[in-house]
């Protein structure tokens, strides 16, 4: 684990007339990861397996109230019948997991009759291991779990889940393109270029190498900014433009502006949405460092914990709060969070005393 602190002499900056630097590459419009053609396929998430048992599951529970003369009849053929539901439904959303790409390219009659083909041969693969694990199963009264309608149920379900799948990648599409063209307008707000070139000619005769730096992270940050954005990045490379955003933000505000980095390398191979780190010092920029005369702390912790990397963004929270904001910023890193990887990441926000803190956790 590495530590850093920085602080360093403020820079007089000829003002632009802009107002308040605010620099918004994800910004609050940003769109979400890109999804693709095969989204509809997209199924390798915790949250679409929960789902896809839970809706299952709940079905055979329905369906067995039917044949059941009574509750203890009724729940031993739910137990029954999920010993055929949960290997079905897991060995389906496998296959479908590892086909995504081939079968996203195939036209929609033969996706149909792959899935469903796929969630009949399924429930009768997983009905024969129960055959073959209770030959007595008629005589005791679930031989409804080895015929054929395991097999029947299977496709049905199958056909149901992927209709449901197809559906939620259509409802994403239209949001999708509203925070494209949204991102596209706002993802860089003028005045911080100009604030950051002004600063930069002020240096070039007072320290000439130090006003390189400045217009090299800015090369950086707009690189980034203007670039195709990818599905996602490594928490690595967000920590690396989050340090050249902080870095440039360090000259305007010199000592008032105590930045402390805790990073342990492992955390860094997780992949999350681009350009999720930014808005968030950002923010602690803001509200934390900005209105106080004092200045603030910005600390920046990345871990791994329990097989998962753990990012903490954490700001100290002036006597005189700065003017509320919208928002906007931390639902859309929350939303975008939630597009990537479903209910296997976690987002909180809390006030501890004097402390604003953003918690991050995500699979590696």
């Amino acid at each position: 684990m590495t530590a850093a602190s920085t602080a360093r002499a403020p820079v007089e900056v000829r003002s632009t007339g802009f107002g308040p630097t605010s620099f918004d590459l994800a910004g609050e419009n940003a769109r979400p990861p890109a999804l693709g053609p095969d989204s509809a396929f997209d199924v390798c998430h915790v949250g679409v397996v929960l789902r896809a048992l839970l809706f299952v599951l709940g079905v055979m529970a329905i369906g067995m109230v039917f044949p059941a003369s009574s509750f203890a009849f009724w729940l031993a053929l739910t137990t029954a019948a999920s010993s055929v539901a949960v290997p079905g439904v897991l060995a389906w959303l496998l296959a479908l997991c590892a086909l995504k790409r081939p079968l996203a390219g195939a036209s929609l009659p033969l996706q149909w009759i792959a899935v469903v083909g796929g969630g009949v041969a399924s429930a009768a693969a997983a009905s024969q291991l129960v055959a073959a694990l209770l030959p007595d199963a008629s005589a005791a009264g679930l031989g409804a779990l080895v015929g054929p309608g395991p097999a029947l149920a299977g496709g049905a379900m199958a056909a149901t889940i992927f209709q449901w799948l197809r559906l939620r990648a259509q409802a994403r599409l239209p949001a999708e393109t509203t925070a494209r063209l949204a991102e596209l307008q706002s993802r860089i707000r003028p005045h911080f270029l100009f604030n950051t070139l002004n600063t930069a000619l002020t240096l070039v005769r007072l320290d000439p190498p130090r006003a390189e730096g400045v217009l090299e992270d800015l090369a950086e940050l707009f690189r980034v900014a203007i670039s195709e954005s990818a599905e996602s990045v490594s928490l690595a490379e967000e920590v690396e433009l989050a340090q050249r955003y902080l870095d440039i933000e360090q000259i305007r505000f010199g000592e008032r502006l105590h930045v402390s980095w805790e990073l342990q390398p492992e955390a860094g191979t997780a992949r999350v949405p681009p350009l999720l780190l930014q808005p968030l010092v950002e923010n602690a920029v803001r509200h934390g460092v900005e209105p106080s005369p004092t200045g603030g702390v910005i600390r920046i912790r990345t871990k791994v914990k329990l097989g998962r990397a753990v990012l903490s963004i954490a700001n100290s929270v002036p006597k005189e709060p700065s003017r509320p904001g919208s928002g906007m910023a931390l639902k859309n890193v929350r939303e975008r969070l939630r597009l990537m990887h479903d209910v296997a990441a976690q987002f909180e926000t809390r006030l501890d005393a004097d402390v604003f803190r953003v918690q991050i956790v995500v699979p590696l």
